[in-house]
């Protein structure tokens, strides 16, 4: 199986970087969770999707082999910094750049001293990955890119790892509803900005949770557009194209507010 593990986490700093925040603990939790399942899963590289790293004319990927700095949040500046020190798997990642163009996807890869990578990107690498043992494979968010050519991205990924002998987990980082409070609040009294986005999260959870694939599919564009979902949910998506479109059921491990947008910590059951 080329596939070995599969998870859906948040992006947000906020957790990270004040994980001592009651309504933020269970994501820090849940990301402990992710986190030993990865390692157990023992992947030769991670597949990377995340919202947060945003592009317009083409299909980026990093292809540096090391990248090391620190980043400050655009949003959430005052919390503090983000340092970051991630490896690449450049021979994977190099690939997915001309199988995706060859697929007719305009795709380049990424070589820059001190590019500046994303709050999502380095969150999930830091809670995923903590030691730093597995490299990754990062692919950006076209934002003109729909769900279905998110998902032929990830699908071309996961065959070339598949032909390179690779055992790769996937992670599509992003959030679900995206209301968030446009006044400052006390960061202990967070919570899901509105009780239909709340119930939208539950609901599309629950379908996962219980692998009703179809049911999930048929409502998300419905989800999308109710909950305002990060980034119409293309991160879901990403995952469907790297594992096939199948899975069995899920586990979550955490869910709760990002200043007021829904966050989730979800393990898929391949």
């Amino acid at each position: 199986m080329t596939v070995v593990s599969a998870f859906l986490v948040p992006g947000s700093p906020l957790h990270f970087l004040r994980p001592d925040n009651p309504p933020w603990k269970p994501i820090i939790d849940g990301y402990e969770r992710a986190a030993r399942a990865l390692a157990m899963s023992r992947p030769d590289a991670v597949l990377l999707y995340s919202t947060q790293w945003m592009a317009v004319l083409d299909a980026l990927w990093q292809v540096r082999p090391h990248l090391t700095g620190l980043h400050v949040d655009e949003n959430w500046h005052e919390f503090g910094e983000l340092a970051f020190d991630i490896r690449v798997d450049v021979n994977l990642a190099s690939a997915c750049v001309e199988a995706t163009k060859n697929a007719g996807i305009t795709s380049k890869g990424v070589d820059y001293d001190q590019f500046p990578v994303d709050s999502g990107t380095i969150v999930a690498c830091k809670l995923l990955d903590p030691d730093g043992r597995f490299p990754f494979v990062m692919a950006a968010n076209n934002l003109y890119h729909d769900a279905a050519t998110t998902t032929r991205m990830a699908e071309i990924a996961a065959g070339i790892a598949r032909t390179q002998n690779k055992k790769v987990a996937v992670v599509g980082v992003g959030g679900l509803s995206g209301t968030v409070f446009r006044q400052g609040i006390a960061i202990e009294e967070d919570r899901i900005a509105s009780e239909s986005d709340d119930t939208w999260n539950r609901r599309v959870l629950g379908l996962i949770e219980k692998g009703e694939t179809q049911q999930v599919n048929d409502i998300s564009a419905a989800y999308a557009e109710e909950a305002r979902v990060d980034m119409g949910f293309k991160h879901l998506a990403w995952i469907n194209g790297a594992i096939g479109g199948r899975y069995f059921g899920a586990r979550v491990h955490g869910y709760g507010p990002a200043y007021g947008g829904g966050a989730a910590v979800v393990e898929f059951k391949l």
